[in-house]
């Protein structure tokens, strides 16, 4: 956890203490729930859950507890001494018929949620910027480009929407990956329930906000961790493919939109000149942080048998490192949205540029509608496109096509003349942004 890229309430729930409260929490709703079917004094459970309203752990001691997993070399065992040094002779009943992994899986799957919980929020953010930006510029035209290349005309607005419409959908891969994470185990050594029985583990269900894990083998099988993960590394990709036109859009020969430059930032430890995309660089750069768990998250689905620990070590770097990251990513996104300068009067420069290259198209299908071959329609437009290409766009398509008498011979001036109206290839932008946003905004 990098504190420059730290979030405070992401933060938290990975801290030492946040973890070490809801281990607390899951002992003492399975020793409330043992109490009420007889497997401890129900007195006891009282008194320990007693303990539990009236905050007896108080402050967690987290070097306390630290000290003696030194010597113990075991995480669960070293809580429940320091925190049974809190009860009565009551302690005894702590982690009766667990196993380690009921606890520290159980607890996993809390953090889990909750940090599905503010990267839902981050999302929901995020799509209100998007959104508001769309439509501020949804009919402002802008060249698309396949291949890097001037390809037809777009909106920016389409280019927002389109972004909108991705992370939606990663909102809603993230709502069933939530699902699917928050599972409760209470099934003691090897999943049995031989020495606990299941009413346990479905009240501590029940208290956490979880489901019940159908058959845990000990541990909550990896395959639901790995596919939180992966969801995690599709958002950080769909940041990054943002982040990545917005950089290409801020540079100089482009210079179409750029991020906002605050007064007495500075570009350039050397040249004072520089307004760099430092934001968006470091949204490429975190969403490569997240992507790097997908994996190791992915090979964590094979351990041995009902249980073995390599995943252990494993997710006690992805979870925090992958959630935190997140978060910090996708809030500073939403604060390049929010802010993000646009030029539309270069996005029209940069589309004039070319001489009219970008309406070459409609020619090819005019020609073709007027009774010449595709295969020569082509061959006609292509070889007037290519001197306007060669003249880096100082002649105009249209002026070259109006000379042509191959092209004259089908199509008259004024026809070709409407050909390059820029408004037809902007007539659909409402049916998109229905597609996108529906029918009401």
């Amino acid at each position: 956890m990098v504190p420059r890229y730290s979030r405070p309430a992401m933060t938290t729930i990975w801290s030492s203490e946040h973890r070490y409260r809801i281990w607390w929490q899951i002992e003492v709703f399975a020793a409330e729930a043992m109490g009420e079917i007889g497997m401890i004094p129900a007195a006891d459970a009282r008194t320990i859950r007693a303990a539990y309203d009236a905050d007896v752990l108080g402050e967690i001691d987290v070097p306390a507890i630290d000290a003696i997993e030194a010597v113990t070399r075991h995480d669960v065992i070293a809580f429940l001494t320091w925190a049974g040094e809190k009860l009565g002779p009551e302690r005894r009943w702590l982690h009766q018929g667990m196993t380690s992994s009921d606890v520290l899986d159980t607890s996993l799957a809390v953090q889990l949620m909750q940090s599905a919980d503010l990267l839902l929020a981050d999302l929901d953010a995020l799509l209100v910027v998007l959104k508001r930006r769309a439509y501020e510029h949804k009919l402002t035209p802008t060249i698309g480009r396949s291949h890097g290349i001037h390809a037809e005309p777009v909106t920016f607005g389409l280019k927002l929407a389109q972004a909108y419409a991705e992370f939606d959908r990663n909102r809603a891969r993230l709502a069933a990956a939530r699902a699917d994470i928050a599972t409760c185990a209470i099934s003691g050594a090897v999943g049995t329930f031989a020495n606990i029985d299941p009413a346990v583990e479905a009240h501590v269900a029940k208290q956490l906000g979880l489901e019940i894990e159908p058959t845990s083998t000990q541990v909550i099988p990896r395959d639901r961790h790995a596919m939180f993960f992966a969801v995690l590394g599709v958002i950080a990709s769909s940041i990054e493919r943002l982040a990545v036109e917005i950089r290409h859009l801020q540079r100089t020969e482009v210079l179409e939109a750029e991020e906002y430059f605050a007064p007495g930032q500075k570009g350039s430890s050397a040249m004072p000149h520089k307004r760099n995309p430092v934001l968006t660089e470091n949204l490429t750069g975190l969403a490569r942080v997240v992507r790097a768990a997908v994996i190791p998250a992915m090979e964590n689905v094979a351990l041995w048998h009902e249980r073995d620990i390599s995943h252990s070590s494993v997710e006690r770097f992805i979870g925090p490192d992958a959630c935190i990251t997140l978060d910090f990513a996708l809030n500073r996104l939403a604060g390049v949205i929010d802010k993000l300068l646009v030029y539309p009067e270069r996005m029209q420069r940069n589309m004039d540029r070319m001489g009219g290259l970008v309406h070459s198209q409609r020619v090819l299908l005019a020609l073709t509608q007027a009774g010449l071959s595709r295969e020569d329609s082509y061959a006609l437009v292509q070889r007037n496109a290519m001197q306007v290409w060669e003249s880096d766009g100082r002649l105009s398509l249209l002026d070259l096509l109006k000379a042509d008498p191959q092209v004259t011979d089908r199509l008259a001036p004024a026809e070709l003349e409407a050909l390059f109206d820029l408004g037809f290839h902007l007539r659909r932008v409402d049916t998109i942004f229905e597609r996108v946003f529906g029918s009401t905004h």
